[in-house]
């Protein structure tokens, strides 16, 4: 006898949805909830003393949006930009406050629903990630993504260390002398908003 039959007592299934998208080859998901649009990899501004993590910023209709590359975050290879890469806009807590950053993706994969009876605990061991940053690991058939702790994984002292960096680059834009690797103006495209 299935679950669904077994009387009117019994309470549904809470499922949530995740976006599940690949970064080095692993699939990861991230709940649903933290994120506020997907858009496709586009102009990346390099910002000077931010964490090699931290790709640089990229224009989001006129906000400064940090993106951060977690394949580099989990000591891996630098992500390499195809056709298929994206920016995951998400919104994590900061000390109370919600922080919009953006996390690098090689490519999005799909949404599932997942009950909390389909999430594994994550094992100890084997995982490229340290543990404290995943919720567990959701089954896909076979195969498992592991579930990201968004919040845990761009930590307050880090954010608080690419905010500030990127609040001076913005207020070196603003004053015209903010220039890219190439030497070019790309600061002041922020504060057009183009």
């Amino acid at each position: 006898m299935g679950a669904k039959t077994q009387g009117k007592d019994q309470l549904p299934v809470h499922k949530t949805q995740y976006l599940t998208f690949f970064t080095a080859g692993e699939e990861y998901a991230v709940t649903i909830a933290k994120i506020r649009e997907i858009i496709e990899y586009d102009t990346v501004t390099t910002v000077p003393n931010t964490p090699p993590w931290i790709s640089g910023v990229t224009n989001l209709r006129g906000r400064v949006v940090a993106v951060v590359d977690l394949a580099v975050k989990f000591g891996l290879p630098q992500s390499r930009i195809s056709k298929f890469s994206c920016v995951i806009i998400t919104d994590v807590m900061l000390q109370g406050e919600t922080v919009t950053m953006g996390v690098l993706a090689d490519a999005v994969s799909q949404v599932i629903d997942l009950s909390a009876e389909e999430i594994e605990s994550t094992p100890p061991f084997g995982t490229r990630v340290k543990t404290e940053y995943l919720l567990g690991m959701g089954a896909m058939g076979k195969k498992f993504c592991l579930i990201l702790d968004i919040d845990k994984v761009l930590s307050a002292d880090e954010i608080l260390a690419v905010t500030e960096s990127v609040d001076e680059a913005s207020a070196e834009g603003s004053s015209g002398e903010g220039a890219d690797k190439d030497g070019t103006q790309k600061e002041s495209h922020f504060e057009a908003g183009a």
